[in-house]
């Protein structure tokens, strides 16, 4: 199981106060990493439950808000999970909305890729990236164009940037995690005909938790994925296999 150790490694985790961010930071902690926990409000509590780790106070609506720690300390694994969602019809979608979820889940994506991409390929080292998509990078949605939008760009990017940087030894990957209970998804959870409707698509018969995401976290941050490089993870309970 060696091939699985994080030891000796340093990941970068953003939007980790909460959610699918807190659990994979958590996890790579346990797999011996030493984690730094980003976010925009205080991942005091996710430091806590995490043997080796730091928090780090950065707001994505700002693209290179990692760019100063990433060209200052070597970062062996960035997790880009920090991320945003409006809701509304199509018809009645806001610019603001627009661009407020475009410039964090994908501007400030790619710019934190590139700022770790620089680092590595300056230093001369290897690294890994997880890119947190989502099933809105293969389908449609309802009501969430600009999610939908960036969750596609998230895919596009990813194998974008594994067809640049395999050859250096940087792998970057990506998740695509299913209907997870998270704040993200208390809407839909909270009106019964799409909670009823998602569940009954969903073969695994239950939500994801924050958890079910986080083992494939570590396996793509480890040695253990070496040879994978450009690939959208599904963490769904099935759910695009239906």
């Amino acid at each position: 199981m060696i091939s699985f150790s994080l030891a000796g490694k340093t990941a970068l985790v953003t939007g980790a106060n909460t959610g699918i961010g807190q659990a994979i930071a958590v996890a790579l902690g346990g797999a011996g990493a030493h984690v730094i926990a980003a976010g925009r409000s205080s991942c005091a509590e996710t430091v806590a439950q995490i043997a080796s780790a730091e928090a780090a106070q950065m707001d994505f609506a700002d693209p290179h808000a990692a760019a100063d720690l990433l060209g200052s300390r070597q970062v062996d694994i960035l997790v880009n999970n920090a991320g945003i969602i409006r809701r509304a019809d199509s018809v009645d979608f806001t610019e603001a909305d627009w661009d407020d979820v475009i410039d964090v889940n994908l501007k400030a994506l790619f710019f934190t890729c590139q700022a770790f991409g620089k680092a590595v390929l300056a230093r001369g080292g290897t690294g890994k990236i997880v890119n947190i998509a989502s099933l809105l990078s293969f389908q449609g949605g309802i009501r969430v164009p600009s999610y939908t939008a960036s969750k596609h760009g998230v895919a596009g990017l990813t194998k974008l940037l594994a067809n640049e940087w395999a050859v250096h030894g940087i792998n970057v990957n990506a998740i695509a995690p299913g209907y997870i209970a998270t704040n993200n998804t208390d809407a839909l959870r909270a009106d019964p005909d799409r909670n009823k409707a998602i569940l009954d698509r969903i073969p695994a018969g239950r939500w994801g938790s924050a958890d079910d995401i986080a083992g494939a976290a570590v396996f793509l941050a480890s040695d253990a994925a070496q040879y994978v490089h450009g690939a959208v993870l599904n963490v769904d309970g099935g759910w695009l296999a239906r």
